[in-house]
């Protein structure tokens, strides 16, 4: 099992989860963090941290294209293990819709 960061955290990037994560397993784009399904020890401990409730366990159904998007971009960002203030917009983004398609950035983050 390993956890992964879904679309709820598009446009949000709340960064909790990143201080608690044992192994620093995440990765920053502009506007959403992912984890490394490798690096993940599934442990757990970022799940209840994030705001946005976008951090899932991948036994949840429909996950596995998480996973791979997951990995795909963890593997292209830098790694992140503080925390930073979240984006501008997060509060309003949170629980939006359609935001995979409409406002997901490919661009890595700063890390760090």
């Amino acid at each position: 099992m390993t956890y992964v960061v879904t679309d709820n955290c598009i446009g949000c990037k709340y960064t909790d989860c990143v201080e608690v994560c044992p192994v620093d397993c995440f990765y920053e784009g502009e506007n959403f963090l992912a984890i490394h399904p490798d690096e993940c020890i599934d442990c757990g401990v970022c799940e209840p941290e994030c705001p946005a409730d976008a951090i899932r366990p991948d036994t949840e159904p429909d996950m596995d294209k998480w996973v791979e998007f997951n990995r795909k971009y963890s593997e292209l960002w830098p790694v992140i293990v503080s925390k930073k203030d979240p984006l501008p917009d997060a509060e309003a983004r949170d629980g939006e819709e359609g935001k995979l398609e409409s406002i997901f950035s490919e661009a890595p983050g700063e890390g760090g």
